[in-house]
C-alpha cells in the first residue's frame, strides 16, 4: 500500500506512457494534386488551417543545390522557420531573392554558409542563382500549422492531424501570378480522409525564364567565368 500523500508509482507510468502514446483523435489526410486535365501535380503546397490543438513540428529547412538546380524545387516552410542553403555542386554558386517576403543574398560560396537564412514573413520567395541563371526554387512560407509538398505523382500525406474542420489553400509555381488559391472546407474525422484537389495552373515554359537583373552585374560576369 502505498504512504498517503505519495502519488502511486502506477499511476505515474501511465500518465507517462499516455503522454508518449499518439493521441486518440489524431487523423490523417491522403491527398491527390492534379491540373485540370488529370495529370499529376509535382511541387504543389497544401496547408491546412482551422482546427485547434497540435501542429506539426516546425523543423530547420534545407534547400540544396545540386546539378546546377535547387534541391528541392519547392520547399514549404513555418514562418520563422531558419533555412541553410548548402552548396553540393563543385562550382560556386550566387543564390539570391528579390521577392519582398525575403531579400537576401549569399555571395559566391561553395559548401554550406555558416548561417542560415531565417524566413520571418509568410509568402512565396524565388530563388535564384546570379552566375547560373536557369537556377529557379522556390520557398513557401506559410503561418498555417499544417503543410505538405506533393511528390512526383501529386501524393501528399499529413499524419496526426486533430480531428476537426480545415480550409485548405493550395499553391503551385505555375499558378497565375503565382496566388495560393482556396481549396475549401475539409472535415476530418478520426478514420481520416482522402481528397482530391484541382489546380488550374499555366503550362511550364520549355526553359526557365531569365533571372532578375542584379545590382551587382559586372562583377558577377568576371565571377561566372572563374566559378565555371
Amino acid at each position: 500500500m502505498s504512504k498517503p500523500g505519495c502519488f502511486p508509482l502506477r499511476t505515474a507510468l501511465l500518465v507517462f506512457a499516455s503522454l508518449l502514446a499518439p493521441p486518440l483523435w489524431a487523423a490523417s489526410l491522403q491527398a491527390e494534386l492534379v491540373d485540370l486535365a488529370g495529370q499529376p501535380l509535382a511541387n504543389a503546397v497544401l496547408t491546412l488551417q482551422g482546427s485547434p490543438g497540435s501542429a506539426q513540428p516546425a523543423a530547420p529547412g534545407v534547400m540544396d543545390q545540386r546539378a546546377q538546380q535547387f534541391m528541392p524545387h519547392v520547399l514549404a516552410v513555418r514562418t520563422g522557420v531558419a533555412v541553410s542553403f548548402p552548396n553540393s555542386d563543385d562550382i560556386r554558386h550566387h543564390v539570391y531573392s528579390f521577392s519582398p517576403a525575403k531579400r537576401f543574398e549569399l555571395r559566391l560560396y561553395k559548401g554550406t554558409p555558416s548561417e542560415p537564412v531565417l524566413f520571418d514573413t509568410p509568402g512565396v520567395v524565388a530563388l535564384g542563382c546570379n552566375i547560373h541563371d536557369w537556377m529557379l526554387g522556390y520557398v513557401y512560407v506559410t503561418d498555417d500549422p499544417w503543410f505538405a509538398v506533393s511528390d512526383e505523382q501529386g501524393r501528399v500525406q499529413l499524419d496526426g492531424l486533430p480531428a476537426g474542420r480545415y480550409q485548405v489553400s493550395l499553391w503551385h509555381p505555375q499558378l497565375v501570378d503565382m496566388l495560393s488559391q482556396p481549396g475549401g472546407e475539409l472535415q476530418l474525422g478520426e478514420a481520416g480522409s482522402q481528397q482530391r484537389f484541382s489546380l488550374a495552373v499555366q503550362p511550364a515554359e520549355v526553359a526557365p525564364a531569365r533571372a532578375p537583373q542584379s545590382a551587382f552585374g559586372d562583377a558577377f560576369k568576371k565571377a561566372r567565368d572563374a566559378a565555371q
